[in-house]
């Protein structure tokens, strides 16, 4: 989704407002209209900063990693800061509480994506049937190309790509999320799970009946080329991000097969590098937001998670509540990152950054599967029944400015 700014950061009229009487320059204004969030860079000139926000909630301005807390029509002080500083603007409220609605049909709904402004949603269940909603809210039946177990679904390049685990290699792939048609992925007897888009390419990984390492890539969506992986393992979870203008793909292994510490990136799509999760765990979702790679488990017994800002080495983190809960899966919807899990509670959990996470509460007893974001809206399917839930979690439109305060003096 795209971020309207308005001026330029290096002048024009304030949309936000005018400067605090004790500022003397405007270093970045403009609105939040079309996305809950924008990252870009502020030169500081050694003085503090005055951070102001006005929208329908509370704004979150980090800046070089530091968040600020701005509630709305309210200015905020800084340290001083010098020279290029990171900061992001974020106007999403923490997904906290999610509503209730109805699936189009019983099945194990399994993976979920966003593209085209449509949610499409996928069962694992050796079924035909797949679903779609163009907002977020009230699904609709649709029917795939072949009859599989499908686990996994990406969007890129204009298509939806549908992955499947029944050591075959068929894909299906979609325009729309409606209408599919059947495809071929380079390799037999694979699953192919994870699928994720960035740079021009679909990647997706997978493995066969004793582990592997096979990945795939794709320019069109369409046709598939082999690659190969570092290392034997079962390849779940993949997600793209950008990181100090590097491009990377990470994936990880573990799933339901084995504890692995195993893991790999990519800064290509096509040629991959060998990388180590911190600790030994059934690896099953990785999610990117904010120059964060965020990786959950789905063992159960141990809380463990991880995470990386760099996409080549990991870093343990704690997920909240009893290590009896089994997370299934990680998005990153708009300044937060929300996980579910799938041991039949109504638990799942949210974190601003990836490392620091909160307890949250799903309407109803999962076990829920799957996530993903889009126009606002964080949705999450359940892998048994009818249930599926969202929450609108973005409040803008909301305006924004960052101010040099007086300067600094010895």
């Amino acid at each position: 989704m795209g971020v309207n700014v308005f001026p330029a950061a290096s002048g024009g009229v304030s949309y936000s407002s005018q400067p605090p009487a004790s500022a003397s320059s405007v270093l970045l204004d403009g609105q939040l209209v079309t996305a809950s969030s924008i990252t870009t860079s502020v030169t500081g000139t050694g003085a503090p900063w005055l951070l102001y926000a006005n929208g329908a909630g509370t704004t979150t301005i980090t800046i070089a990693g530091t968040p600020y807390t701005v509630t709305a029509g309210s200015t905020v002080g800084t340290s001083a800061y010098t020279g290029s500083q990171s900061v992001v603007v974020s106007c999403s409220t923490a997904p906290a509480t999610l509503t209730a609605t109805t699936s189009t049909a019983n099945q194990s709904w399994y993976a979920a994506a966003f593209g085209t402004n449509t949610f499409v949603v996928v069962g694992n269940a050796s079924t035909s049937i797949s679903m779609y909603s163009t907002n977020g809210t009230t699904w609709s039946a649709s029917t795939m190309a072949s009859t599989k177990a499908w686990n996994g679904i990406g969007y890129g390049n204009g298509y939806f790509i549908a992955t499947q685990n029944s050591y075959t290699n068929a894909i299906n792939y979609s325009s729309n999320g409606i209408t599919w048609t059947a495809g071929t992925m380079p390799a037999a007897s694979v699953n192919y799970w994870g699928v994720a888009y960035g740079n021009g390419y679909l990647v997706s990984v997978g493995f066969t009946s004793s582990g592997g390492t096979n990945a795939a890539y794709s320019t069109n969506g369409t046709t598939w080329s082999a690659s190969t992986l570092p290392s034997s393992a079962f390849w779940f979870p993949i997600a793209f991000g950008t990181i100090s203008s590097t491009p990377y793909f990470v994936a990880a292994s573990g799933g339901y097969a084995a504890n692995s510490n195993v893991a790999a990136y990519s800064t290509n799509g096509t040629t991959w590098t060998a990388s180590t999760m911190p600790s030994s765990q059934q690896w099953i979702s990785i999610a990117y937001g904010n120059g964060t790679f965020v990786a959950v488990q789905d063992g159960g017994g141990s809380t463990a998670g991880a995470y990386s800002t760099n996409g080549t080495s990991w870093s343990a983190m704690t997920m909240p509540g009893l290590s009896s809960l089994s997370w299934q899966s990680v998005t990153y919807a708009g300044a937060y990152f929300f996980a579910v899990e799938r041991s039949g509670t109504n638990n799942a959990a949210y974190s601003s950054n990836g490392i620091t996470w909160t307890l949250s509460i799903m309407p109803n007893t999962g076990p829920w599967f799957a996530t993903t974001y889009g126009n606002g809206y964080l949705i999450a399917v359940s892998n048994t029944g009818t249930q599926s839930a969202y929450a609108l979690i973005s409040s803008a439109p909301v305006a924004y400015g960052i101010y040099n305060g007086a300067t600094v003096r010895a």
